[in-house]
């Protein structure tokens, strides 16, 4: 049975990306860039919704021979969406166009290699809230982009709580925590 991961960088104050700031808010360092190039080399199926895929083949697009790029390539990509048609562009992408949530499930019957989300917020607000995420890493950038900010992650995420698993600080500024998600019906203690 394959595990679910879901896994966001985000500024301080929740945001995925901010007008005007480069990628990683330009603060990505040598440490944080191993771990990345580590673990796009390791097996696994990377989940996008349409928004993440186009984003993510035009950049591939742009630079082919960039190591992460290559390696993003030479992995198989489910891409979910009711908007793009087959077959994709992308090398290794297959499209999804029904419901996501149903299609994971089957994956993480039938698959045996790590499923992992690459952005897609609303996929992943999906996911969790029907109780299919086992893991979910947050790297929290040291910046607030009140101003600037744009696609902030938590919005319409069901309350949850988080238990820590991992953490661990990337050239003395970037953290990553990873959880292990438990939606809940209701705060706690909020009796019926």
């Amino acid at each position: 049975m394959a595990t679910l991961m879901v896994d966001f960088i985000i500024s301080l104050d929740g945001y995925g990306a901010a007008e005007g700031w480069p990628g990683f808010w330009g603060m990505e360092g040598p440490e944080y860039l191993a771990r990345i190039e580590e673990e796009g080399g390791q097996e696994h199926v990377a989940l996008m919704g349409a928004t993440t895929y186009r984003l993510m083949s035009g950049f591939a697009a742009e630079a082919p021979e960039d190591p992460g790029f290559a390696q993003l390539a030479a992995l198989p990509k489910v891409v979910f969406s009711s908007t793009l048609k087959a077959p994709l562009s992308w090398k290794n992408s297959e499209l999804v166009a029904g419901d996501a949530v149903e299609a994971v499930r089957e994956m993480k019957r039938s698959e045996s290699r790590p499923l992992r989300t690459i952005g897609s917020l609303s996929l992943c607000r999906s996911l969790l809230r029907a109780g299919m995420v086992d893991r979910f890493r947050v790297v929290v950038f040291p910046v607030v982009t009140g101003a600037t900010g744009r696609d902030r992650i938590f919005d319409g995420y069901p309350d949850i709580t988080l238990d820590l698993v991992e953490s661990r600080t990337f050239d003395g500024r970037l953290q990553l925590l990873e959880y292990v998600p438990t939606v809940l019906d209701a705060p706690p203690g909020a009796g019926a």
